[in-house]
């Protein structure tokens, strides 16, 4: 047991550097990723104290030049999940009794590491294998993953220190365990802040952790195993697991041990895993917990008296940094028939002043490429389908090419049906629809919009009139787990806006919140009675 109570450093947003031309940060980033993108690296299987390499390997290739290979990844087989699982189990006791300022202090640590030495690393890998530009990697991969560590450190001492309240001759207290068996983590390629945060968040609170990061992000996630190596994370508290997925999975879910998901990813797969979940409750020591991030149709709504520049510029970032790929990009939006072809008009402008996509490491690029190639092919079979249909068309942009990176130009379809395809498919990719409205059917396209999509993860309401933006706040109540006035629906910041969304959206558990951390404990309540009673009889038997 610890010998004090601890206050841990205060936590606060950690500082987004310019990366501005002749910044030291450009330089050295820059310098980084020509030695990442000119090496080879070879990422073994993370399992205990063991680097295991396996009989089977994968290429790793940008996305902006997928012709180019960074290095190989080594996939798991069978055993090597089972034994994932054993290592982890085997770790538990050892990683749950130590003492919870141990445990904040190695995430402190790695929230340091990435500030300082890892910054440009963990920056220039995303930057090559999700093909972020330096704005995009330096939001996510570096301040959002350390502000995740130190908020989350600074919850965790708030959650132990919650305590009950003790009547005369009676101490009551409570203790937050670690869940009884070990979590499995599954994370997407889009955030290298997500990848981070998910397993560490459930390994933070005290447990255990299979990590299965997607295939598309394991150079950078390579990164974050070496900053957790170097903090000091014991052997064994998160494993390290690459390969089929379903495979991975059974095996994961058939575990009598099994006794949480942390999932960011897909709504179809969170469902499929849900339902495996239930229909091995039987086999399972304790009901697991599920926690889970997933899909998103997120709405723009313009009230009449919106800034058409300010619309504009809502339109052009919700849409279209990092390609749309995030749960929260603007994908679908609605304006209002009086100022909506000034609004198109700037938006189309912006569009229009974009470099072509290319090269992330051009840091000129506000667009760069989208994740591999078959998120390339469902987006240019939606762009094609717009140019044949009668109720839609393309504004600005419509064109692609992958022969040498998997680029999609940043789209903007009009359409005249408000349930046209792309107005409610998810796409992840730089791809927005626009539904115009009549001034005087606000009300009406309120509940449209709530009505319109099975998501309910980000959204926003642009006006000058607060009648008008009390009206959306209450009509769209139910559509958004983040909701968003006069501002874009994305760029949520930890310990500001905690994030994640209901309906298909999700758990909406709050990553970055002391509600998530409460979801990885398992509480157990100790009364004491300090003069136990040693007659049975109550006063009232006389």
């Amino acid at each position: 047991m610890g010998k004090g109570f601890f206050e841990v450093p205060m936590a606060i947003n950690e500082p987004i550097k310019s990366y501005a031309p002749g910044t030291p940060e450009r330089d050295e980033v820059l310098k980084q990723y020509q030695e990442y993108f000119n090496g080879s690296i070879d990422v073994p299987l993370f399992i205990g104290s063991e680097e295991i390499t396996t009989s089977k390997t994968r290429i790793m290739t940008p996305p902006h030049d997928h012709k180019h290979v960074l290095g190989r990844y080594h996939v798991a087989e069978e055993n090597h999940v089972k034994k994932a699982i054993e290592n982890a189990l085997q770790s538990r006791d050892a990683w749950a009794s130590l003492t919870w300022e141990q445990r904040a202090s190695i995430f402190l640590k790695a929230a340091d590491l990435i500030a300082g030495p890892y910054r440009a690393k963990i920056n220039a890998a995303t930057m090559l294998a999700q093909s972020k530009t330096i704005h995009q990697a330096e939001i996510d991969a570096a301040c959002e993953f350390i502000d995740f560590l130190r908020f989350n450190v600074s919850y965790m001492s708030q959650i132990y220190a919650e305590q009950p309240e003790s009547s005369e001759g009676i101490w009551n207290r409570v203790e937050y365990r670690p869940l009884e068996g070990f979590v499995y983590a599954i994370t997407p390629f889009n955030f290298t802040a997500i990848a981070g945060n998910l397993p560490a968040s459930a390994a933070m609170m005290g447990n255990v952790v299979v990590w299965k990061p997607s295939d598309s992000q394991i150079f950078s996630a390579k990164v974050i195993v070496d900053i957790f190596k170097e903090a000091g994370l014991p052997d064994g508290v998160i494993n390290v697991v690459y390969g089929d997925p379903v495979m991975i999975s059974d095996i994961v879910l058939a575990s009598p041990d099994f006794a949480g998901i942390h999932f960011t990813g897909s709504t179809h797969v969170f469902k499929a895993l849900w339902k495996q979940i239930g229909n091995n409750i039987d086999r399972y020591k304790t009901y697991p917990r599920i926690v889970g991030e997933t899909g998103g149709k997120d709405f723009i709504i313009a009230h009449p008296t919106a800034k058409p520049q300010q619309v504009a510029t809502a339109i052009t970032r919700g849409a279209f940094e990092f390609q749309g790929q995030k749960c929260s990009a603007a994908s679908r939006v609605y304006l209002p028939k009086s100022t909506s072809a000034e609004i198109l008009e700037l938006v189309k402008k912006d569009v229009e002043s974009f470099n072509p996509p290319g090269s992330p490491e051009d840091m000129s690029n506000f667009i760069t490429a989208v994740i591999h190639e078959g998120s390339f092919d469902k987006l240019a079979s939606y762009i094609d389908q717009a140019k044949k249909d009668k109720d839609a068309r393309i504004v600005v942009g419509g064109n692609y090419d992958k022969s040498k990176g998997y680029f999609i130009e940043p789209t903007v379809i009009l359409t005249t049906n408000p349930h046209y395809s792309t107005m409610e498919t998810e796409l992840f990719g730089p791809v927005v629809t626009i539904y115009i409205y009549d001034d005087k059917e606000w009300s009406n396209t309120l509940k449209l919009v709530d009505s319109t999509s099975e998501y309910a993860l980000t959204g926003a309401v642009l006006a000058k009139d607060r009648y008008a933006i009390d009206e959306a706040t209450k009509a769209l109540e139910n559509c958004a787990g983040n909701f968003y006035i006069n501002d874009k629906p994305t760029g949520a910041v930890v310990g500001q806006q905690p994030f994640g969304g209901a309906r298909a959206s999700g758990t909406n558990d709050k990553a970055g919140s002391a509600q998530n951390l409460l979801r990885w404990v398992s509480p157990r309540l100790i009364k004491e009675t300090f003069v136990t009673p040693e007659d049975y009889r109550y006063p009232f038997l006389g």
